[in-house]
């Protein structure tokens, strides 16, 4: 009892001292002392507490704030970082929040767009799932449990430790959190043939606002589906999911084709449009990313010009993917040498901007990845945009001096239009053509010039894109769009935009499942009452 009462004394002084400002001291002293008093063991749950006054609160903090933007003094900061190694540890955090009135956040991979998994408007602790990175892989029944603090890349290298002809269709960027992911539905370079990586979730273990642990079968059927697309973190704390393995063959064949203006790359990409998702079959995947570059082939002064990346993941050989490219987009110019044959864990570095050769094993350093300053926004597209309307959104690339922006393109169809709208809360399948997603650096934007330009892209794409409402995906998420959720009429603003229909049976489940609103942050989903 000695050492708890040294620990939380010592914890408060500093905390009085940054931030009496912000909130009563009184509250994360209590808090901790709380935790040690209800923890099995003080010394062990002390080890897992970090606050401004331990040297490694900040190398914490930031080990995965994927988005610097919110890494300034600004930025409102935990109170006090939990790092727990156990569940008890995490049953006793949300006792303790809940005794002491104390916000939480919980935080993954840490990818969110807009930092609600590290950051508040209000006096908050943070839960760091980090430490809760295990798999369990079960080849008979090609399933596995995987914990919510491991990352894409984790999960895949380990994957193919255990086997070379099953994956896992999630996405690309490998530092990405697994529950993050799968609580906005998850898409990656496999949808067309497998779905979402939410439709390939079997069970999950959560705990809820009370620290009461429940499988599928006890939390029901209801909750099982909003946190698979409906945003976890508006209803509990994940502990496990357990996924669906699917079968990729011994090798796969990847291709990245570049082509700029000047090779006709707005023709392409208006093909493109309607033949990467209507027409290619379910084992190609072709994406486009854009941005743009200076080149001497460039006939404006400034020799910039706007670049198109043709990027795919093919289930299946190079010998019969080129004539299936030859019969149906044969202007891109696809040739053998374009494309590389190879394990579907070696293509999963290059996802990640990783070159080619890449060791797999770079795919379980979750810090690997350059962490950029940005701003998010997107769209999806029902119809083609015509010629003119592209060309449009090449111009307005054009015209803006910083070279630091990027969309990516990505195709739906096939599988993806199998589903209606309310199989999960990711409603964005049945008739979508492909996804729109704006990025730009916010770093060395003091003047705005770099938000004002996605903000106008955004609304050029306005008579492009889906209407009524008009829709983003809640793991692209963007501020702009609305922010709060103390009543239903005020988050129904952005709700609507990321899960349309969707948004009221979240809203129910919510209402009975968290009645008191514990899990919470500017986006979460609203009590009913």
């Amino acid at each position: 009892m000695a050492t708890s009462s040294i620990l939380w004394s010592f914890i408060f002084l500093t905390v009085f001292s940054s931030f009496c400002l912000h909130t009563s001291a009184d509250s994360p002293r209590r808090f901790i002392e709380c935790l040690t008093k209800h923890s099995t063991n003080s010394e062990s749950i002390s080890q897992v507490i970090f606050t401004p006054a331990n040297a490694s609160y900040n190398p914490i903090l930031q080990l995965t704030l994927q988005n610097l933007r919110f890494n300034n003094s600004e930025t409102r900061k935990p109170l006090v970082i939990i790092t727990p190694v156990d569940e008890s540890q995490i049953q006793s955090v949300i006792y303790c929040a809940r005794q002491t009135n104390m916000n939480i956040r919980i935080r993954g991979g840490g990818h969110d767009f807009e930092g609600v998994s590290y950051t508040a408007s209000v006096p908050f602790i943070m839960l760091d799932m980090i430490n809760f990175d295990r798999v369990n892989i079960d080849l008979k029944s090609r399933t596995a449990w995987v914990q919510p603090g491991l990352s894409l890349g984790q999960l895949y290298y380990k994957i193919s430790q255990t086997s070379d002809v099953l994956a896992f269709p999630a996405g690309l960027w490998s530092t990405v959190g697994i529950t993050g992911f799968l609580g906005g539905g998850g898409y990656g370079m496999m949808k067309r043939k497998y779905g979402l990586a939410a439709d390939n979730t079997l069970d999950a273990r959560i705990m809820d606002f009370n620290g009461k642990i429940h499988d599928r079968k006890s939390m029901g059927e209801d909750l099982f589906w909003a946190i698979r697309g409906g945003d976890p973190a508006s209803f509990c704390v994940v502990l496990e999911w357990k996924i669906k393995l699917v079968p990729v063959p011994k090798l796969v064949t990847y291709f990245a084709v570049l082509r700029t203006l000047e090779q006709n790359g707005s023709a392409l990409f208006q093909k493109w449009q309607t033949i990467a998702p209507n027409v290619f079959p379910r084992d190609l995947d072709v994406r486009v990313v854009v941005d743009t570059i200076t080149t001497s082939s460039s006939a404006r002064e400034d020799k910039k010009t706007v670049r198109f990346v043709f990027q795919s993941l093919f289930l299946g050989k190079i010998d019969t993917l080129l004539p299936i490219m030859q019969e149906h987009f044969p202007e891109l110019g696809l040739r053998r040498e374009d494309c590389l044959e190879t394990s579907w864990i070696q293509t999963a570095p290059l996802f990640s901007n990783f070159t080619v050769g890449t060791d797999p094993k770079i795919l379980l350093n979750k810090t690997a990845i350059p962490r950029p300053f940005v701003k998010i926004k997107s769209s999806f597209a029902a119809q083609p945009i015509s010629l003119e309307g592209l060309n449009g959104i090449w111009d307005l690339w054009l015209k803006q001096p910083v070279q630091t922006m990027l969309i990516q393109y990505t195709p739906f169809g096939g599988r993806m239009n199998e589903f209606a709208e309310s199989a999960l809360p990711f409603p964005h399948r049945p008739g979508v053509l492909y996804m729109i997603n704006m990025a730009v650096t916010t770093a060395g934007d003091a003047g705005g010039a770099n938000l004002k330009w996605i903000n106008d892209l955004f609304k050029y794409y306005a008579p492009f894109v889906t209407k009524n409402p008009r829709t983003s995906y809640v793991n692209y998420r963007d501020a702009d769009l609305g922010t709060g959720s103390k009543t239903y009429e005020e988050a129904s603003i952005w709700g609507k935009k990321y899960y349309k229909n969707n948004f009221d049976r979240l809203v129910k489940i919510k209402s009975v499942v968290d009645p008191q609103n514990f899990f919470n942050h500017k986006q979460s989903i609203p009590l009913l009452y």
